[in-house]
């Protein structure tokens, strides 16, 4: 092939023979190096408009890393306060149980020492009042360590559980002993005789009188003045029908005279249970119970005994 180029200007035209090896080499080359030109200016603009954008790409996953990083770490704390509160649920409940126990154990203190009602009501908070003084810190402030306070407040429920538990077996054991100590009049009536010497009802000598005589109708019934065993029922020389209750702390009281006995040897008997009716057999002038009380195999004067109160 041939390209022929015609000037407008005075020259003759100028023929390009493509047939020639050389020429067609320097249009290879012109046109490759044109190429690469508007390639290497097409590369330079790519990149001078991609370089804003990938940064930008950069810092998003950067920023998504770091909110993913951040994500984790509250998820984290999350489970760590769950688990304190867990601790701390399981310790509040346990100090529950303790006020519990503690409640229940001061309405038994309540019921054994015979204190007024209302005078201490445990289902009620305790009252408590005063002035109001306002300060510039908060109104509540959490203690510098919740789980040591609230392991120092178990421990006083500990001390005072302990404490209340000892004043409690302190208050059984006076009560068990006031139930066991003779106390009071074993027959309604009233006193006709006293402990000590007196002139004998039958002979008129002087004779030793080892009890009271309580004067009370024929059939009054006769109670026991303490809790113990029954150890005797039956006939005794000069008493008549006889019931002795042994109270097991050293005291023995006997009842005497009597028209009828209820009790049974080998019986468990309690404050106000009846044993015995009240009567004149043996030797006795008239209806009557004759009331001794033993301390220690020691008959002893019953009068203080009749007298006291529980």
């Amino acid at each position: 092939m041939q390209i022929i180029l015609v000037s407008r200007g005075q020259k003759g035209p100028k023929t390009i023979d493509l047939t020639c090896r050389r020429l067609r080499c320097k249009v290879v080359a012109v046109a490759l190096a044109g190429f690469l030109g508007i390639a290497g200016v097409g590369a330079g603009v790519a990149l001078t408009v991609a370089g804003p954008k990938a940064a930008a790409l950069g810092d998003i996953g950067h920023l998504k890393q770091q909110v993913g990083d951040q994500d984790a770490r509250v998820a984290e704390i999350k489970r760590d306060a769950q688990r304190d509160l867990d601790a701390l649920a399981v310790k509040l409940g346990q100090l529950q149980a303790q006020s519990i126990r503690l409640n229940a154990l001061g309405e038994r203190l309540t019921q054994v020492g015979k204190l007024d009602d209302g005078e201490f009501d445990f289902d009620e908070e305790p009252p408590q009042g005063g002035p109001e003084l306002t300060t510039d810190s908060s109104a509540y402030t959490l203690p510098a360590s919740l789980s040591e306070s609230i392991d120092r407040l178990a421990g006083q429920f500990d001390s005072q559980q302990a404490q209340l538990e000892a004043l409690r077996d302190m208050l059984m054991d006076r009560s068990i002993e006031s139930s066991l100590r003779p106390t009071g009049m074993p027959v309604n009536g009233y006193i006709s005789s006293y402990f000590g010497g007196r002139p004998d009802p039958f002979s008129g000598h002087a004779a030793r009188h080892t009890g009271i005589d309580i004067a009370a109708p024929k059939g009054t019934p006769v109670t026991a003045v303490a809790e113990g065993m029954v150890t005797f029922v039956g006939q005794r020389s000069g008493y008549g029908n006889v019931v002795e209750i042994d109270h097991g702390n050293g005291y023995m009281t006997r009842y005497a005279h009597n028209s009828a006995i209820l009790a049974r040897p080998g019986q468990r008997v309690r404050v106000g249970d009846a044993i015995a009716k009240a009567g004149s057999t043996g030797r006795s002038t008239g209806s009557h119970v004759h009331f001794e009380v033993w301390y220690h195999d020691r008959v002893v004067n019953p009068l203080a005994y009749v007298r006291s109160h529980r």
